[in-house]
């Protein structure tokens, strides 16, 4: 029988035999044991798997590369909308979990597939900074180098993110409503002025559900903020 047979006639079995794949893509990103029973990240990655399979079709490339950036993009959106609870990072360039899962999984073809359409996604991506003065030169000259950082600023764009008024701000003015960003982040503003532009761009990357590839890419993990 076919994928596309599968996905429609045997859902619940094909689900169910690719439970430890769902698991596998869910530990990577949350970097803790999971249990299918007690952890909502488990069942947000179910869901998001039988989204893919629901949305997929032959002209995405591999399937089980398109659901992996399905349940990525699934878990960003709930950390997103749970961020007190939640502190991000980004990972290692290398993952070894996930690339040894992944490494033998795409042909030649759906790897350059999966980097057509991250690019066809760059592209669109280009055109929308410039609403915001912002090019990728400016962002390679305005990215900081230390990882606590970086850190610090995706938990800031993430909790933007999730803040209607501040993502309404930025649509109408196209630029960050410093004052306000200070105020719900605790963060001061000589660190959110001197990476602005920085910031600026990750919130438009993670409020955009159409970035799904560029989102995936961003490698962010999660783990539980023991200070909250």
């Amino acid at each position: 029988m076919s994928l596309q047979e599968n996905l429609i006639k045997n859902r619940d079995t094909f689900i169910e035999e690719n439970k430890k794949f769902i698991y596998n893509v869910t530990f990577s990103i949350c970097k803790k044991r999971l249990q299918w029973e007690n952890d909502d990240e488990l069942s947000v990655a179910l869901i998001a798997f039988n989204n893919a399979c629901n949305s997929y079709v032959e002209t995405r490339g591999n399937f089980f590369s398109y659901a992996k950036v399905i349940i990525k993009n699934a878990l960003i959106d709930y950390f997103r909308k749970n961020s007190n609870k939640y502190l991000l990072s980004f990972g290692e360039e290398n993952d070894e979990l996930e690339n040894a899962f992944f490494k033998n999984s795409l042909s030649e073809y759906d790897i350059k597939q999966e980097n057509m359409k991250r690019c066809e996604e760059i592209k669109v991506l280009s055109e929308e900074l410039k609403k915001y003065n912002i090019s990728f030169k400016d962002l390679v000259k305005n990215s900081p180098c230390h990882k606590d950082t970086k850190d610090k600023l995706l938990n800031v764009s993430f909790s933007c993110s999730k803040d209607y008024s501040i993502l309404d701000y930025i649509h109408k003015h196209r630029r960050l409503p410093v004052k306000q960003i200070c105020i719900i982040t605790g963060c001061s503003r000589k660190l959110i002025d001197q990476w602005r532009k920085y910031i600026l761009s990750l919130i438009v990357i993670i409020s955009n559900e159409s970035y799904y590839y560029i989102t995936s890419y961003l490698n962010i993990k999660v783990g539980e903020d023991n200070e909250k």
